[in-house]
């Protein structure tokens, strides 16, 4: 998407992102931290992440353009796809989120488990991992299996931050009510916990984009 901006009496045209699918999972962590700042910080940082303006002309903008940036790419942010994607590629490589999650062994929880409690917002890249592995096998009718899981996810972790960030957010919210339903059939204590703490983190991750997790 093209922004004029008119400065010292011409008008420059700029770019800025053409929907929220060009926003990987490396930028949308930035953009979550940005909120930690003040309003006027937070408008700056992301005007500057998903544009190819200047910093110094973002801060020479008047309100009323700044207004209208931030409103484009709210709007942008509303109309993502919510679906899930089963299927990712990523540099040429297709990887494939759990196909059964009812099936997750003890080392996938306990090492989502592990990261979801050290800060999701922090910890998305290698939660997908988890969640997205390597396709090793793959129908014509769309059935899969992925790789088995050896704990081994630091490289793969790097590899998710170029994740498009929808499609992260959409892994989220399903992940999220598969553990409410885990919750229901194991009625743990340590997983209420767990729970909370999951619930806890959507809620922030999601906030900018004013979705719900009912």
């Amino acid at each position: 998407m093209k922004v004029k901006i008119k400065k010292e009496g011409k008008n420059k045209e700029f770019k800025l992102i053409s929907s929220w699918s060009d926003v990987t999972l490396e930028k949308w962590l930035k953009l979550v931290d940005f909120r930690n700042g003040t309003k006027s910080k937070e408008a700056h940082q992301t005007i500057v992440a998903l544009s190819n303006i200047p910093k110094k002309l973002v801060e020479q903008l008047e309100l009323k353009d700044v207004a209208v940036i931030m409103g484009k790419l709210a709007e942008m942010q509303q109309k993502q796809d919510s679906a899930l994607k089963r299927i990712i590629e990523i540099k040429g490589k297709r990887y494939g989120f759990h196909p059964d999650l009812s099936s997750i062994t003890l080392g996938e929880w306990s090492d989502l488990e592990t990261y979801i409690k050290e800060g999701m917002e922090k910890r998305l890249p290698e939660i997908m991992s988890i969640l997205y592995r390597p396709i090793v096998e793959e129908t014509d009718s769309g059935v899969y299996t992925i790789e088995a899981y050896d704990g081994n996810i630091s490289i793969r972790a790097d590899t998710m931050k170029k994740m498009v960030a929808e499609q992260v957010q959409s892994a989220l919210v399903f992940f999220y009510h598969f553990v409410k339903i885990l919750y229901l059939i194991l009625e743990s204590y340590s997983t209420q916990l767990l729970r909370e703490t999951i619930e806890q983190s959507q809620q922030n991750l999601l906030q900018k984009n004013g979705d719900t997790l009912e």
